[in-house]
């Protein structure tokens, strides 16, 4: 039996068991659910979606890392590209300040943000800040390439 083959009869198999799990998440209810009454039929599925997520990423990473080795040229532009997007990381972290952002309503209102947690919100923000510039501009490149190249 071929890989393939092996594939779509276990893609039934789980999509056979996801249909059964619907069909009684759907024969509960919608009270039940949003009481928390329904846990016996709802986790289940829960638990299905979360091993196929797994199994998705695992395959994704495992394909990703067996290309890369079988293309070092590939392997250069990758790690290049990861360089680059730590620089614009770090660039982020070191602009952001983490102490414009008065932190007494949050605390009042017992939320734990602390100005290490507005640092990392700030980081992410100006990354992606910087990354949507780096987009557009790069758009604006291709498209004036185009119309120069025809």
């Amino acid at each position: 039996m071929s890989l393939p083959k092996i594939i779509r009869i276990l893609v039934a198999v789980v999509g056979i068991i996801a249909a059964i799990f619907l069909v009684r998440i759907i024969g509960v209810g919608d009270t039940e659910i949003r009481e928390g009454n329904s846990a016996d039929v709802v986790v289940p599925l829960m638990y299905i979606a979360y091993i196929a997520l797994a199994v998705t990423v695992l395959i994704v990473l495992l394909f990703t890392v067996f290309n890369l080795l079988k293309k070092p040229a590939l392997l250069k532009k990758t790690l290049i590209n990861v360089g680059l997007f730590a620089v614009i990381i770090i660039v982020a972290y070191v602009l952001s300040s983490g102490t414009d952002l008065n932190l007494k309503p949050f605390l009042d209102k017992g939320q734990d943000v602390t100005e290490a947690t507005s640092k990392y919100v700030g980081m992410g923000l100006i990354a992606f800040y910087i990354l949507t510039v780096v987009a557009i501009l790069s758009m604006i490149y291709t498209g004036v390439k185009k119309l120069f190249n025809n």
